[in-house]
């Protein structure tokens, strides 16, 4: 069995985020319709604080939680975007993760290829049973990739985003650890 069944697929691989990455985030944070699919609109950031933060990122995670961030990268080290699952809660087995493709990567299956890789893990060897993501409501291009992936929507709440002066809604997607396996198989099959 190869050590790096869970971290790389035929394509691509999750790998720590390093220091020598600090470049491609910094240009990438540039991208204002980028940071408001997956956050908001930021104020520019000078390239010290790009490389505080990936200092900050690595040394967070070091404690062994199951809070982690990761890189997205094709075989080749190029780098296609991150995911990162956090508020993960060992007791109820519920977490949710954030993702975010380089444009150029977009809709080339690399989002929903991290995903299930992530979700393997997170659901067969640390034994969660539930993911929940928000989507942003003017993001359909995740909206789409979710329900395609056999997310549930679950719930909404209003008015939660603001872009460009107008409001818009979460909407909170699920998918149980029976469901993913029911989509993408179970162990030992």
């Amino acid at each position: 069995m190869r050590n790096s069944a869970y971290w790389e697929s035929e394509r691509i691989r999750l790998r720590a985020i390093e220091p020598e990455d600090a470049p491609v985030f910094f240009e990438w944070n540039r991208d204002e319709e980028m940071g408001l699919m997956v956050d908001r609109i930021r104020l520019p950031a000078s390239r010290k604080v790009v490389t505080d933060w990936i200092e900050k990122t690595t040394a967070r995670f070091a404690d062994e939680s199951d809070n982690y961030y990761f890189v997205i990268e094709t075989l080749v080290g190029e780098i296609v975007g991150s995911i990162d699952p956090h508020k993960c809660d060992r007791r109820v087995g519920d977490f949710t993760y954030g993702i975010a493709i380089r444009r150029p990567f977009q809709r080339q299956g690399y989002a929903r290829e991290a995903i299930i890789m992530l979700l393997r893990y997170y659901f067969r060897e640390l034994r969660y049973q539930k993911v929940t993501v928000k989507v942003y409501g003017y993001n359909e291009p995740s909206q789409r990739l979710h329900e395609a992936m056999g997310f549930v929507l679950e719930g909404r709440i209003r008015r939660a985003a603001l872009y460009d002066g107008r409001y818009y809604d979460d909407l909170i997607y699920g998918l149980t650890r029976e469901e993913f396996e029911e989509r993408y198989g179970v162990p030992g099959e």
